[in-house]
């Protein structure tokens, strides 16, 4: 039967202990989170103007999540520390739901996980992915990851990636349908049409897995980041430090070079940004150097007076 969306908000629905992968859900849950701990890449970006720093994630998303699959792969101790399952690996594929399974060559499949980077400068200041999958077609151990990362050196460097938000795919779906339907204000039809017959990993891309609301004008359905079912992981990751400044304190700093802006414009979003560093870290700390030097030339040549020690 096809999923239906209650009044009342979803309830989380976790595997049972009495399952017989459940030790491996939970490590695999561990290593998840502890992902940006092993993270390695040999990707090296440099010569990005600031006007194209919202661009990267759409250059780099594939990138960066087949990175992490082959991270977790790597981190395979964290997960079967007793060898129970080497015969299983982490398999990204990205035309379908989810877009990677823990299974065997013979497609025996344990968990999905649906994998989503999120470039932190992103001009949206959000994860714009569109999470649009019937809750039918997520096993109750599949989960949706959200890695959030970041070039080493802000307009250079190699990616760098941050704690993932890790929820359950199947409450996600719900939690994004109930809002949908009775939490957003709206006058329009709130009715959601579900796929019948769906389960757990399609076995052919075409196959149509995707909830599909009634009206939806502004083609806002399924961006999950904008049910408030990420907002304490959303404020906890604009906090984060990128070169000594705040993720949100450069996403200001940015939207300046996003449109027409002028000279006097971008002098005074230079002088803003070293007033918020001032303000914000400890300017002996050596660790923030390399924002400061680059504070300090953009300054210079913006003809304004250097910052006070």
């Amino acid at each position: 039967m096809p999923s239906s969306t209650p009044s009342s908000p979803p309830t989380l629905q976790l595997p049972p202990e009495s399952w017989a992968h459940f030790d491996l859900y939970q490590r695999v849950r561990e290593a998840v989170r502890a992902m940006p701990l092993y993270f390695r890449t040999e990707t090296y970006i440099s010569g990005i103007l600031a006007t194209d720093l919202h661009t990267l994630n759409t250059v780099l998303g594939a990138t960066i999540e087949d990175q992490a699959v082959a991270t977790l792969n790597a981190m395979r101790k964290t997960w079967d520390h007793d060898e129970r399952y080497k015969l299983f690996s982490f398999v990204r594929q990205p035309q379908t739901f989810p877009d990677v399974l823990l299974r065997k060559a013979d497609h025996d499949v344990i968990l999905g996980i649906e994998l989503k980077g999120w470039y932190l400068l992103a001009k949206e200041g959000e994860p714009s992915y569109r999470y649009k999958v019937t809750p039918d077609a997520c096993a109750i151990a599949d989960l949706l990851v959200v890695v959030p990362w970041a070039l080493t050196n802000v307009l250079s460097g190699s990616p760098v990636v941050f704690d993932p938000y890790v929820e359950s795919a199947r409450y996600a779906a719900e939690v994004r349908n109930h809002h949908w339907q009775h939490v957003r204000q709206t006058q329009s039809d709130m009715t959601i049409n579900h796929p019948p017959g769906i389960t757990p990993y399609p076995t052919r891309k075409s196959d149509q897995i995707q909830d599909r609301p009634a009206s939806d004008s502004g083609g806002n359905f399924g961006r999950f980041a904008r049910s408030g079912f990420m907002d304490t992981f959303l404020a906890q990751t604009r906090k984060l430090s990128l070169c000594g400044v705040r993720v949100d304190h450069w996403l200001t700093f940015l939207k300046v070079f996003t449109g027409n802006s002028s000279a006097a414009e971008i002098d005074a979003a230079i002088a803003s940004l070293s007033r918020q560093v001032a303000e914000s870290v400890d300017l002996e700390d050596a660790r923030k150097a390399p924002m400061l030097t680059i504070l300090t030339e953009l300054r210079k040549l913006s003809g304004l007076p250097e910052m006070e020690s």
